[in-house]
């Protein structure tokens, strides 16, 4: 049992509260140890990738419980990719947060950061639906504290209803814990996966009522039209390093998708036979035409952001609807890719707030800054776009590819051109007016808009150090897309997975041997 595979779970709940407890009034020390911190999550989840790469599962048994009865995290090549694609995203967003002053700017916000961090990674690392659930819930409660972090009746209100969609979410992720408990006795994803094999067709009625509430409950996750709504008001109305933090909170609907729908109800499974097709693939499609629908519409820079997440998601779904490996290697490189780009855009336009004191899409005189901040969002816009030689542009050609020979190929294909069409006008629109526009202004003109600052240079450095990366997807997408075709071949031949959570012995094989 390795010991490191449930450290980027406990490192952040131990430091939560040790920066409440013990650096509460002094916000350096905080810093410090928040950043030292996600440092050592991102060299930890750089040791789990590297241990999983030649395909072996890792197990963690709580207590020395052995599954199904106790609880387990479990890593392999998914999950520790999903591990340290979000420490890198913490570490930048929260050297942003650090730069700009925005963690100083209402209470406990390195706590919140942190528990919100143990959500995301234990989201990734269990190896149980009622632990999805409980990490569901913790991503929840500091998911809203971060939200309405400053204040302000905006976001107030935004913070609202984000709340109560997500409550939605848990309500309908309980009925179906509770609907596949009844059917099967278990909540171990490795032990639900043999269980719902041997369910006879006459008896499918209640596993496959789970399997849509389940599908639901992701779906809302991932923004997925039309449960969507909560997402651009909440993205929009957030502070940007923590709606640059939630670029990833998506990704963990459609990582559940991915996880529950290869393993416990796979594509060839009579049980659920016709949901992904007939349900998720035309989901999808909408939530990429009606995202870039969106960011052509926006009036203001995040909201166009936050409109461009939900188009994003679409296409990510989109390959993952398609259920091949194919389709789901596609899925997992633009995950990485969306996640990068979408973060990296969310921190840009506090740039341009700062510099230009709003983010309204309409004329007004030069920003402070105007050349950098220009450059980040000229390459910020290339990404999210899907225009060469970025690796959006890439991952969309990926998928054209994959969904190549289906059913619904022209469909697929006329949705994702017409899209990336939509978007690219959209964000010319909107760098047009925020950097060349802008020139033509007269000081008399602008004379009543509100002067901007210079935005500070480690705050570059911190977008700098998305679009580094970004660009290194760009650069290494031979060898990343290689990676998540590995992954997905495992994903889908998930018998060395199921046997190592259910066949390790344990301290305690089953509660009845303790008495």
């Amino acid at each position: 049992m390795n010991h490191w595979l449930i450290a980027p779970v406990v490192l952040p709940a131990l430091m939560a509260p040790f920066v409440v407890l013990a650096a509460r009034n002094h916000i350096s020390i905080q810093r410090v140890f928040s950043l030292a911190g996600v440092a050592a999550m991102i060299a930890i989840a750089i040791g789990l990738v590297i241990e999983t790469a030649d395909g072996t599962i890792m197990l963690y048994q709580l207590g020395d419980w052995a599954a199904p009865f106790g609880i387990v995290l479990v890593g392999d090549r998914l999950s520790t990719m999903m591990v340290l694609l979000t420490a890198l995203l913490a570490f930048f967003v929260l050297l942003y947060a650090i730069a700009s002053g925005w963690d100083d700017r209402g209470w406990h916000f390195h706590s919140l950061f942190l528990f919100q961090l143990m959500g995301v990674m234990g989201a990734f690392l269990t190896g149980d639906l009622f632990n999805l659930f409980v990490f569901f819930e913790v991503l929840l409660i500091a998911s809203y504290g971060l939200m309405i972090h400053s204040g302000g009746n905006r976001r107030m209100r935004a913070g609202v209803q984000y709340v109560l969609f997500n409550l939605i979410g848990s309500t309908l992720f309980l009925f179906a814990l509770g609907s596949i408990y009844a059917e099967t006795g278990t909540l171990n994803m490795a032990d639900l996966a043999n269980r719902v094999r041997l369910i006879g067709a006459e008896e499918t009625v209640g596993i496959r009522v789970a399997a849509v509430l389940l599908l639901l409950v992701f779906a809302i996750k991932a923004a997925l039209v039309p449960l969507h709504f909560w997402l651009p008001s909440s993205y929009a109305e957030a502070p940007a390093p923590v709606a640059a933090l939630f670029a990833i909170m998506t990704k963990v609907g459609a990582y559940a998708i991915i996880r529950v729908y290869t393993m416990i109800f796979p594509p060839d499974l009579e049980v659920t036979a016709g949901l992904h097709e007939v349900w998720l693939l035309p989901a999808a499609l909408v939530s990429l035409a009606l995202g870039m629908v969106g960011v052509l519409a926006a009036k203001r820079l995040d909201r166009l952001v936050a409109f461009s997440v939900i188009g994003s998601m679409g296409m990510v779904m989109v390959s993952i609807a398609l259920f091949t490996p194919a389709g789901i290697a596609v899925a997992l490189y633009y995950i990485v890719h969306s996640t990068l780009a979408a973060g990296a855009l969310f921190l840009i336009s506090d740039l341009v707030r700062t510099g230009r004191g709003n983010v309204d899409l309409t004329t007004q005189r030069p920003m402070v800054g105007t050349a950098m901040t220009a450059g980040l969002f000229f390459v910020g816009a290339i990404a999210m776009a899907g225009l060469p030689p970025l690796s959006g542009f890439l991952g969309k050609l990926l998928l054209l590819n994959a969904a190549y020979g289906t059913d619904l190929v022209v469909w697929i294909w006329a949705t994702v051109l017409t899209a990336s069409l939509i978007s690219i006008v959209g964000f010319a629109r909107a760098g047009s007016v925020l950097f060349w526009k802008a020139h033509g202004v007269t000081e008399d003109a602008t004379a009543n808009k509100p002067a901007g600052e210079r935005p500070s240079v480690l705050s570059y450095v911190a977008v700098g150090g998305l679009v580094t990366l970004l660009i290194g997807h760009t650069v290494f997408a031979g060898q990343v897309h290689g990676f998540t075709i590995v992954i997905a071949d495992q994903l889908f031949a998930s018998d060395p997975y199921i046997s190592t959570v259910i066949d390790t012995p344990g301290k305690l094989s089953t509660p009845q041997e303790e008495y």
